[in-house]
């Protein structure tokens, strides 16, 4: 089960201008490449959210750089990019009481689309998309996309 989890790195950062691309410009002298990513707001200060192919590198520069970072073990969902996919992901784990606790997703230009899940009980919903026939991303399909 481990194959299916993703490490997502997570960052708690001032919301002023400049901050994102001060993380862009860390993470491009590194070679760290960002996959996906979302920023919640919350006032003077954000949390940023992200996929990239290389989180043990990103999380040390990000540390280093004096950042608050932290990892989580997430699940990236491949669908096909047509209308219902994530209900039927979304109703598939909700049935087996399952909660989607955040998400976020991003399309590419082979009608595929990838979803980004925390979810209540990881290890469960594993099992549960394993079963419906949902295809789970490794860390190796991340590096590749």
């Amino acid at each position: 089960m481990d194959d299916n989890l993703i490490k997502q790195i997570s960052l708690f950062a001032e919301n002023k201008p400049g901050r994102l691309a001060n993380i862009a410009s860390k993470f491009k002298e590194e070679s760290i490449n960002i996959r996906a990513f979302t920023i919640a707001e919350a006032g003077d200060f954000g949390i940023i959210r992200m996929v990239v192919d290389n989180p043990d590198n990103a999380h040390r520069v990000l540390h280093n750089a004096g950042f608050t970072v932290s990892e989580t073990d997430v699940l990236g969902i491949e669908m096909k990019d047509v209308p219902g996919q994530l209900a039927t992901i979304a109703d598939l784990l909700g049935k087996h009481n399952v909660n989607i606790d955040y998400a976020y997703a991003f399309v590419t230009r082979t009608e595929k689309a990838f979803l980004i899940v925390r979810v209540s009980d990881i290890e469960k919903a594993i099992k549960i998309l394993n079963e419906g026939g949902i295809n789970l991303l490794t860390m190796n399909d991340i590096q590749s996309i």
